[in-house]
């Protein structure tokens, strides 16, 4: 006879393991709780990293942890509590949640279940409970047996249970309405009815309006009656465009089990004609399940142009996980802003003013973009009712919003004032000043400067009415002072084109100045012609004795020279200046 025994317990049935190693599981679990209970944590911590190390298995760990539930919640409370058992508590219970798993999804006692559905009264609660407590891992297995022509005296007692699992089943059950053997979609569409949960009300009404079968189109009007009547003189796509919308918002009711770190995206394979899944990332996959749906809602009708808005969002929103595509894209799917810059505007602003609305940045910064890439200015500026949410962007929360706003917007000159255009000026401003560096951080930062700046000479050359970059005039002549070349050169060509005195007389400081480059001199003078041309002269005498002095010296550089001789002839000043330079290199 054994001195111990160590019981493993699969849906409430006892069986009794071989013992060498269960023992030594068993007797570790017992002393960790022993030396917890009375306070030895030290000695406690020991036993644990014992068991740990054992290796044990999971459904082993998980049947002790059952039949002692009091030391259960000794072991929740010490990941809770403990700071000296924290760490190996919560490797504990990792392992028992395997063995949790492990048990709900082993096939072989799934399949066990569904044959005792067809046995005794007793047998039979039992089995559907177990099967219950297995959730949509039952679902597969249920269906095939369903599907078996050498059990039809079992169908009965399976459809009953199907209607039972619960919402655990509804996301595999849905899935598997894309299925061709009628008899089994009818008990699909059954169960649907029966669990009464609105989640399904989209993809019944898609069977009720494209499936073959008039038995099965009723069938599904039947199954809506069920869980909510309202709802059958609604398209399906509308349903199903509000079920991606739940998703994409994290409704509470659609979240997958809290027990794991992972969640299951069902699909129906038609090869194998059974369903099958695929394990994603808790983090993004209401994301994922936002987008099937919007894909099925599309499905449904093609002209459900907000479906396609939604998907876009939702796309980028998973990315902003950082996670990789999940393995059922397959290899070489493109990435979300590839679809963006592929949508029309009126799909990206839609997807926009969802990001504005929710508040969500990292969405409305690649929309924003996606707009930049491939939009004029009658599309950058497209309504939504009263909105126009690229303009909305202009004050959004989020600085890089903002800034690439201005950008999209300046970049498409725009001929027309409209509200909050104003704002277009003030964030360019902001970026060439670098106002959000510490926000930003110094290399994005950099970037949208050279960019803002880079609208504003835009703006400039085509003399744009509706944005004022006199506004801007400090902010220029600040970054020409600046030790950074590409910015001086190109707020230099900025300012060559304001009719300003502050700004000709900050390039020609810029010119001038022999703590800049020679080719940011060279740069500066060729900006001062353009500014002479435009507005004539504006300088100070100083400015001017200043240049002749560089042009007359035998000194300066002969490029240099130059380019300050093109610009001190812009200038077009009086005919002394010319004559004083042109004897003082006469020989004689």
């Amino acid at each position: 006879m054994f001195d111990k025994k160590c019981i493993i317990v699969f849906f409430g049935v006892a069986f009794v393991s071989g013992l060498g190693f269960c023992q030594s599981v068993e007797d570790s679990w017992n002393d960790f709780l022993h030396y917890t209970a009375i306070g030895r944590y030290d000695l406690a911590a020991g036993f644990a990293q014992k068991l740990i190390e054992s290796d044990p298995d999971p459904v082993v760990l998980l049947g002790l942890s059952e039949a002692n539930p009091n030391g259960y919640g000794i072991l929740l409370k010490m990941h809770s509590d403990s700071e000296e058992l924290k760490e190996v508590s919560g490797q504990i219970l990792d392992i028992i949640e395997r063995g949790r798993f492990i048990r709900r999804t082993d096939a072989k006692i799934i399949m066990q279940e569904i044959k005792r559905l067809s046995s005794t009264i007793r047998g039979r609660i039992a089995a559907e409970q177990r099967l219950k407590n297995a959730g949509e891992y039952a679902i597969p297995y249920m269906l095939e047996a369903l599907a078996d022509e050498n059990r039809k005296d079992e169908l009965a007692n399976i459809a009953d249970a199907l209607g039972n699992i619960g919402r655990d089943a509804i996301r595999p059950l849905v899935s598997a309405l894309q299925m061709e053997h009628t008899a089994v979609k009818a008990e699909v569409i059954r169960a649907l009815g029966e669990i009464g949960y609105p989640q399904s009300l989209g993809h019944l009404k898609y069977v009720a309006e494209k499936d073959e079968s008039e038995q099965l189109r009723n069938l599904a009007l039947e199954a809506m009656k069920k869980i909510d009547p309202s709802e059958t003189e609604v398209p399906a796509a509308q349903l199903l465009f509000s079920l991606a919308e739940n998703y994409y918002y994290h409704t509470e009711s659609l979240a997958p089990a809290v027990a794991y770190d992972f969640a299951n995206i069902w699909f129906w394979d038609e090869n194998s004609r059974r369903l099958v899944r695929q394990e994603v990332n808790k983090a993004y996959f209401n994301e994922l399940m936002a987008m099937r749906t919007c894909e099925w809602a599309l499905k449904a009708d093609e002209g459900m142009g907000k479906a396609i808005a939604l998907w876009l969002a939702a796309f980028f929103k998973a990315e902003s996980t950082g996670l990789a595509q999940p393995a059922y894209f397959g290899a070489g799917h493109a990435d979300a802003m590839t679809y963006a810059t592929t949508a029309g505007p009126e799909y990206l602003h839609q997807a926009l003013e969802r990001a504005l609305n929710e508040n969500n940045a990292y969405v409305a910064l690649k929309v924003v973009d996606a707009l930049a890439a491939n939009a004029g200015e009658k599309s950058l500026l497209y309504r939504l009712g009263t909105e126009q949410p690229l303009a909305k962007a202009l004050s959004f929360g989020d600085r890089a919003v903002r800034y690439s706003a201005a950008i999209a917007i300046g970049g498409a000159d725009p001929t027309s004032e409209f509200l909050g255009s104003k704002l277009i000026l003030s964030n360019l401003a902001e970026a060439v000043g670098k106002v959000g560096a510490a926000e930003l951080g110094e290399e994005l930062s950099n970037e949208y400067a050279i960019r803002a700046v880079g609208v504003m000479n835009k703006l400039a050359m085509t003399r744009n009415k509706v944005v004022d970059l006199q506004q801007a005039l400090g902010v220029l002549v600040e970054a020409t002072r600046s030790s950074w070349s590409q910015m001086q050169n190109l707020s230099g060509e900025v300012l060559s084109r304001l009719d300003s005195p502050d700004a000709q007389r900050a390039i020609a400081d810029m010119a001038l100045s022999e703590d800049n480059s020679a080719d940011v001199r060279k740069y500066a003078f060729g900006s001062l012609a353009i500014s002479a041309k435009l507005n004539a002269n504006l300088l100070t005498d100083e400015q001017i004795d200043a240049i002749y002095s560089l042009i007359s010296s035998e000194d300066t550089d002969a490029q240099l020279r130059s380019t300050a001789a093109a610009a001190y002839g812009a200038l077009n000043l009086p005919s002394r200046r010319v004559k004083d330079l042109i004897l003082d290199q006469a020989a004689s």
